[in-house]
């Protein structure tokens, strides 16, 4: 098997690095996160010149971001073409398109399970409520957290939600992958 070429890897990494930051962007929007935090201030600074230009082309739609959402999926689908490019493919635009909304839903999914873990780690430690990483990760995790409360309960003091959330959003992912894996 011949190794990897050191060029997909960068790139790979420098897009997904951007990506990422992307989809926190949108997820904070969409949670209504504090947009005063220093870690939400950064986000919006990073990813500013990119979203703002399409938000002035594109509209929202009924609260959510929707120009946001076609950023990510078109850096997604150029990160594909790129990397395939440099491995001697050239992928369609339907298939681009197919893998770029498939990694949006499962990058967004991704960031919620990656947010429980950590703040269920935090909470073994006690952490400063008033941190803005703390700030953020419950922003996050709240709106998934919260309903899974409310049908699982402590038990003589263990929050099992996470748990239970943790393992409906791998069950979702996995709908995910194996649906757009059919088309």
């Amino acid at each position: 098997m011949a190794p990897e070429n050191p060029f997909i890897l960068l790139i790979r990494t420098l897009f997904d690095l951007y990506i990422i930051v992307l989809m926190l962007r949108f997820i904070l929007q969409q949670v209504r996160a504090d947009f005063y935090n220093p870690i939400s201030q950064f986000i919006v600074k990073v990813t500013a010149p990119v979203i703002n230009p399409a938000k002035k082309l594109i509209p929202g739609l009924g609260g959510i971001d929707v120009a946001t959402i076609v950023v990510v999926i078109a850096i997604i689908a150029i990160k594909i073409y790129i990397v395939a490019l440099l491995s001697g493919y050239s992928p369609g635009l339907g298939t681009l398109l197919l893998v770029g909304i498939k990694d949006f839903i499962t990058l967004a999914l991704n960031v919620f399970i990656f947010a429980i873990i950590v703040q269920a780690i935090l909470s073994w430690v006690n952490p400063d409520p008033y941190n803005p990483v703390t700030a953020v990760l419950f922003s996050i995790t709240n709106p998934v957290l919260q309903p899974v409360r409310r049908w699982i309960k402590p038990i003589e003091g263990l929050d099992l939600s996470p748990l239970f959330a943790i393992i409906g959003l791998i069950f979702i992912r996995q709908v995910v992958v194996y649906l757009f894996s059919v088309l």
